[in-house]
């Protein structure tokens, strides 16, 4: 009852943050706070439960100096004309007459060099969203083209946040889990391209020029040096290098850029790194590249941390056993990945973010994959596919809710959002493997 209380506690906090437009670290806090008390009030100490809570936040601490790079990196890559170029050319090249699809690929390209759905929105996304409403195209289609993109990134880029966390809480190896995602993530990606190329067709573009993409000429030099910081993050990671010594890599490279191609002051580049690129002009161009920063990625941080003590609690006090016991029944009827899928989805929808379900259908599921003697890449996949995925299929959640508003987009766009329900749903469809053992049917892939 105690738990149920917390949990009661902890939703409400959510919901009148998320009416109240309150950080979502407060709801967080107190719901630390209340799973903490649940912990006191079966008997454990005042400092058990600071080391249960301790424990959990430990398991998060290698993501901080990564978080800090991501931070640089959407910061120089700003200031350097790298993301600018992108969006310059991109935009340059696109074809009118398939401009969702194209809106799509694009944001797929700039999401996977950036590694931030929200980054990608806030630039390449608010370029291609004025040119559809400037020509006269239905824009929740568009941004859901958009949105699919910069989730593509999201999910898949080794300087993504998410794919990061995944990998540190099950312990694999980012790269491994890259290779895994590629494979599982093309038939849903080519399905997606062909729902694109269909819905292009009703979707022309009669503008292929705006205002913005000459200001960015005039105030960025996007001599093609701009594009080596995210050639080196491609280099790196085919290369399979450690993601914090190719992001490293390519922060000085941005740096350099900045310094003798866009012919910036040293102490200037040291602040845009701290507190994030800002274009000195009153223009549109402004609101769109300005951003990124060391600070930026603060709250993520603190997100992060927070929410990941609650695994410490949980996992000392065994209070999601009973939990734990139903999805186990579960999966002995449904299969393991659509019991993860159905976790990530419920999580999703009361956690109203993307880092916390992570957290929580991990801390549910991982006893069940061992049971089944399935390993740590497959829980790693699986997450990927279902929870970093689907919390992005809920309104009310963070991590579409800014997209969204970001594009001034309402929340129809969800629908042409197709990659992000795409990936769970073309997952399902796989060649079941029989556990004589446990007789639980589950899927485990061979990559």
């Amino acid at each position: 009852m105690d738990f149920l209380i917390s949990v009661v506690i902890f939703t409400l906090s959510l919901i009148i943050s998320l009416i109240k437009n309150i950080s979502i670290l407060i709801p967080l806090i107190i719901g630390m706070i209340s799973f903490a008390l649940t912990a006191l009030h079966k008997g454990y100490s005042i400092k058990a439960v600071i080391r249960m809570i301790l424990k959990g936040m430990n398991k998060s601490l290698a993501l901080m100096p990564i978080f800090a790079l991501i931070g640089f990196i959407t910061a120089v890559w700003r200031a350097s004309g790298t993301i600018p170029f992108f969006v310059y050319f991109g935009t340059k090249l696109m074809n009118p007459n398939y401009f969702i699809l194209f809106a799509f690929l694009l944001s797929c390209l700039v999401s996977f060099a950036l590694g931030t759905s929200f980054g990608t929105v806030g630039t390449i996304g608010v370029v291609l969203i004025v040119l559809a409403k400037g020509g006269g195209v239905n824009t929740s289609v568009a941004a859901g083209a958009i949105v699919s993109g910069a989730f593509f990134g999201d999910r898949c880029s080794p300087t993504s946040s998410s794919a990061n966390l995944v990998a540190t809480v099950t312990d694999t190896e980012l790269y491994d889990n890259i290779k895994r995602m590629m494979v599982t993530g093309l038939i849903p990606f080519i399905v997606t391209v062909i729902i694109y190329l269909f819905l292009s067709k009703n979707n022309p573009i009669n503008i292929t020029d705006s205002a913005l993409l000459n200001d960015i000429s005039v105030y960025f030099n996007l001599n093609y040096i701009t594009m080596l910081p995210a050639i080196i993050i491609f280099i790196f990671a085919f290369l399979k290098k450690n993601v914090k010594t190719s992001m490293f890599f390519s922060v000085i490279t941005a740096f350099l850029i900045c310094l003798f191609v866009q012919k910036m002051d040293f102490a200037d580049i040291i602040y845009t790194m701290l507190f994030g690129f800002k274009l000195e002009t009153e223009n549109t161009l402004s609101s769109i590249l300005s951003g990124g920063g060391l600070i930026s990625m603060l709250n993520v941080s603190l997100i992060v941390l927070i929410a990941s003590s609650y695994s410490g609690i949980f996992e000392e006090t065994g209070i999601l056993n009973n939990i734990q016991e139903i999805l186990k029944k579960m999966s002995n009827k449904t299969g393991i990945y659509l019991t993860t899928a159905f976790t990530a989805l419920v999580t999703g929808a009361f956690c109203c973010n993307q880092t916390l379900p992570v957290l929580l259908t991990y801390q549910l599921m991982n006893k069940i994959y061992v049971e089944n003697n399935l390993t740590k890449e497959d829980i790693a996949i699986d997450l990927e596919n279902t929870a970093i995925m689907t919390s992005e299929l809920f309104p009310w959640s963070i991590a579409i809710a800014v997209p969204l508003a970001t594009l001034s987009a309402d929340p129809v766009s969800i629908l042409y959002a197709v990659y992000l329900y795409l990936v769970p749903l073309i997952n399902i469809i796989r060649l079941p493997m029989l556990n004589t053992h446990s007789k639980t049917i589950y899927c485990k892939r061979k990559i």
